[in-house]
């Protein structure tokens, strides 16, 4: 079983590649999470647990720490990993997300993470790889997805991933700032190139946007994956002037 969250792709593909080279069920933490669905769960015997999601900021997604606080499992798995996916070095997430398995009683073996292109583009000097760059990394990870599998198979205790300088800095300071002044959907602007398409409300992952005289509105639930950004098809949404001239970028877009 494979828990898995992803805005704009780059995590959905490394969870899918693992479920197919696995074949393990895949499911959306964030349908899991819809209101009043139940989040129990059981795992037949022998069956290993997995949880893919990016690194915002240096730490876990908001929203999967807030999925493994809530759920409960009613096995004991014969083996527990995570994934992380991260444009450049991912601090001490695979510290932060342990604990939170942990305080489930849940043991963490397996930690990875995989180098995939730049999504967050909100702040300044933050953009998106090149073209080339955005090759480069797919093509690394479609390469290391199989000796990731490979030790999930053989269940080996691994710690395989790029930490980066000042990690605990990174994962704890300003990533705190990050979650109380940078994670927020009012900086959105709607341009007049504007179709009212209604791409954005379709690919929000926490239905988030909901159109209104034909133009996006969010509803203050944001985790600024930026995938209403990345997808919109007139490059109509931006976040304030911090993504103007910036691009786009989501997992098979050409």
């Amino acid at each position: 079983m494979i828990f898995y969250y992803s805005g704009c792709g780059n995590s959905r593909f490394v969870a899918e590649t693992m479920a197919k080279k696995l074949g393990e069920k895949l499911i959306f933490i964030p349908s899991e999470l819809k209101e009043g669905k139940a989040l129990d769960y059981s795992l037949s015997q022998g069956e290993s647990l997995g949880f893919v999601f990016p690194v915002y900021a240096w730490a876990p997604a908001p929203i999967v720490l807030d999925f493994i606080a809530k759920m409960t499992l009613h096995s004991t798995p014969a083996y527990t990993y995570m994934v992380c996916t991260a444009g450049d070095d991912v601090g001490q997430t695979a510290d932060i997300f342990s604990q939170a398995l942990k305080e489930k009683g849940i043991e963490l073996q397996g930690c990875y993470s995989v180098l995939m292109p730049e999504t967050y583009i909100n702040l300044p000097g933050f953009k998106l790889d090149t073209p080339e760059g955005e090759r480069s990394k797919i093509n690394k990870a479609t390469d290391r997805i199989p000796h990731i599998v490979e030790s999930i198979l053989e269940k080996r205790y691994a710690k395989d991933l790029t930490i980066g300088s000042m990690p605990w800095l990174k994962s704890h300071l300003i990533n705190k700032l990050f979650k109380s002044f940078l994670i927020s959907d009012k900086p959105f602007k709607v341009l007049d190139s504007c179709v009212s398409c209604g791409h954005c409300e379709e690919v929000c992952p926490v239905g988030n946007i909901h159109l209104e005289g034909g133009r996006p509105q969010w509803n203050h639930q944001c985790l600024c994956c930026m995938a209403c950004y990345h997808h919109c098809p007139q490059n109509a949404i931006q976040y304030g002037k911090q993504t103007e001239g910036k691009g786009q970028y989501y997992f098979g877009h050409k």
